[in-house]
């Protein structure tokens, strides 16, 4: 009789599991649904989340972090990570050998060679378009010019052509060279970054010109910038051809110019299928990858920035995971098969930014009338410092994390986040807010005008960021309790046109967002360097202050390799940053991950924050 028990037992069960499986929705597709959506699928263009995402399904780098480690690496394209003990990483750290994998295929059958690799790294430098992310490479891969590093390569274009800008280089609103003179020196610039790179058999070995300590990490997956692309594949598709005597045409295109901007051809585990620029990305198990294939047969990425659209298709099991906002997280708790993951580490600091010189050729409707009358800011309105200590005073700090992110987030005390070298508990924490003290710098600004006649402008943050919405929501009514003369409008944009508006230089106030690699610079260099992803769209008041200012220390901060005096520097910098009042400081996020109880193989690391690794997942 037991026997028989367990017989119905084991058959129950049996039938239980079958019950289970047949509950899973598309079990050879994982489905997410996020917020945000994607700009490009050009690896040089990209540095925002969507577009970083989607490509890493895509493309390979020479490596790879390891697992939940943000210190250390795997190989991926390379077979190996450059080290001192195995005599790859060599000459004080600026010799760095790596031995390419062979019987890589890349999407369209080409085979990987170490001239992929020299040609990926050299186009990512060169590409440099407006606000992008060229300053990674280019930093540890350009000689350093009166000791800064260079984060542009028109800037020894420009140096040795003898010339004052980039623009005096071509004839008037062309890129072709004014003179044979001027030509030279736009090859000699690119032999300069090209002498960094060499070929034996198949190890491609590159030669820095100086120390770089975040190197390998600049390298890593994730870095959707030192993607390995296939040489001849671009130059079939007019990317550039790889030569040094026309690579300035192919230098800071717009993205609808960019002829990879919707195509890609990577090593990397899945295939696009679908992509025209809209609201879904499909792409498809890629059977020959080299480190074999997928588990899923499709992955899919939808923008959808309602929540409750995104709720509900979780709910049915239409998606597997969702991006959830802190508001929203009470919602997705206690659903059935659905797990919530929350307080996960991350490296991302909110920040409130001002425009110290805003662009209003042609109007702008964002300063209103363009002038201190009441009804609107003059351009150069925030590179006032009453006008921005008082701006500093008026945020309700730890009301907004208490309440908006519900104590999933901390205040920042600068661009290094908490769990970086130079993060300084003892450096200010933000500001704290005072009514009194903002009225009192209000007061001072523009010698008592600004008290008296009032303002108007309008802040902007990107479509569907609630939290950020809300910050400005706070501003907005604390500024009108201190002066009912005191109105500001606010804004939502879509991603495209928030960041074209943004590498435009029209919007004073924004909030957005940086997430910065293991590396204290990788997010101190965006906000506070003068080329920086951030710093270099504040206006030419902001850039020639930060040269002054910030550029020196960013570049001692790299000069040197000893810890202790390193969290010195960046504490100088975040100081600084305080005492200036260069930027509103909101809030360092912790990640929130919410996804299907079905979903397998899912793994957190802080630098694949909002990115899910595809290759990784089964049902």
């Amino acid at each position: 009789m037991r026997k028989i028990f367990v017989l119905i037992a084991v058959f129950l069960i049996g039938i239980f599991s079958i019950g289970l499986a047949e509950n899973v929705v598309n079990p050879d597709t994982v489905v997410e649904d996020t917020y945000y959506n994607i700009q490009s699928l050009d690896p040089a263009w990209v540095s925002d989340v969507g577009s970083e995402e989607a490509i890493s399904q895509f493309y390979d780098n020479l490596i790879q972090y390891d697992g939940t480690s943000v210190t250390r690496f795997l190989p991926m394209l390379s077979t190996n990570v450059p080290s001192v003990e195995d005599g790859t990483l060599l000459d004080n750290g600026t010799t760095y050998v790596f031995h390419i994998r062979q019987g890589v295929y890349f999407h369209n059958g080409d085979l990987l060679t170490p001239q992929d690799v020299v040609y990926s790294l050299e186009r990512a430098v060169l590409f440099d378009r407006a606000g992008g992310p060229s300053w990674m490479l280019s930093e540890p891969l350009l000689p350093k010019i009166d000791g800064r590093y260079v984060d542009s390569i028109t800037q020894w274009a420009v140096k040795l052509a003898g010339v004052k800008s980039w623009n005096d280089l071509f004839e008037t609103g062309t890129k072709k060279p004014l003179n044979d003179t001027y030509k030279q020196a736009l090859i000699d610039t690119f032999n300069l970054l090209a002498k960094d790179f060499e070929i034996k058999g198949n190890d491609v070995i590159i030669h820095l010109p100086h120390p770089y300590a975040p190197f390998l990490a600049t390298l890593a997956h994730y870095n959707t910038l030192t993607s390995i692309l296939d040489e001849q594949w671009c130059a079939n598709h007019n990317a550039w051809d790889g030569k040094a005597d026309d690579w300035w045409y192919y230098h800071n295109p717009t993205v609808n110019d960019d002829p990879l901007y919707n195509i890609e051809n990577g090593t990397g585990p899945f295939k696009l299928v679908k992509w025209s620029g809209g609201l879904q990305i499909t792409f498809e198990r890629f059977d020959r990858y080299w480190a074999g294939p997928a588990k899923i047969k499709y992955g899919v990425i939808n923008d959808v920035s309602e929540f409750t659209t995104r709720k509900l298709d979780l709910t049915r099991g239409q998606a597997d995971v969702i991006n959830v906002l802190v508001p929203y997280l009470s919602q997705v708790e206690g659903i059935p098969g659905v797990k919530v993951y929350t307080h996960l580490p991350t490296f991302a600091i909110d920040s409130i930014f001002f425009t110290w010189n805003v662009n209003d050729q042609g109007g702008n409707p964002y300063l209103g009338s363009g002038k201190l009358d009441g009804h609107g800011i003059p351009p150069d309105f925030f590179s006032n410092k009453d006008v921005r200590m008082a701006f500093e005073y008026l945020f309700p700090y730890s009301t907004y994390i208490k309440e908006v992110w519900l104590d999933q987030a901390l205040i920042p005390n600068g661009a290094i986040p908490k769990g970086l070298l130079g993060y300084n508990p003892a450096t200010p924490v933000a500001f704290h807010q005072d009514l009194a003290k903002a009225a009192e710098y209000f007061k001072k600004a523009y010698d008592g005008e600004l008290w008296k006649k009032g303002f108007e402008f309008t802040a902007v943050y990107n479509t569907g960021n609630t939290q950020r919405q809300t910050a400005l929501q706070m501003l907005q009514y604390y500024a009108s309790q201190v002066n009912p003369k005191f109105k500001i409008n606010i804004a939502s944009e879509l991603w495209a046109t928030y960041l074209n508006d943004l590498m435009m230089n029209r919007i004073p106030m924004f909030m957005i967002g940086w997430t910065g690699g293991p590396d204290p610079y990788d997010s101190a260099q965006p906000f506070y360097g003068s080329g920086g992803a951030f710093g270099a769209f504040l206006g030419s008041s902001y850039r020639e202050w930060a040269k002054k200012y910030m550029d020196p220390l960013l570049s001692e901060s790299m000069s040197t390799t000893d810890p202790q005096k390193r969290a010195e520097i960046f504490t100088e910098m975040n100081t600084m940053a305080h005492d200036n009042a260069l930027f509103l400081f909101t809030d360092q996020q912790e990640g929130i991950a919410v996804m299907r109880s079905w979903l397998k193989g899912w793994e957190y690391n802080p630098m694949n924050y909002l990115r899910l690794n595809f290759y990784s997942l089964s049902k």
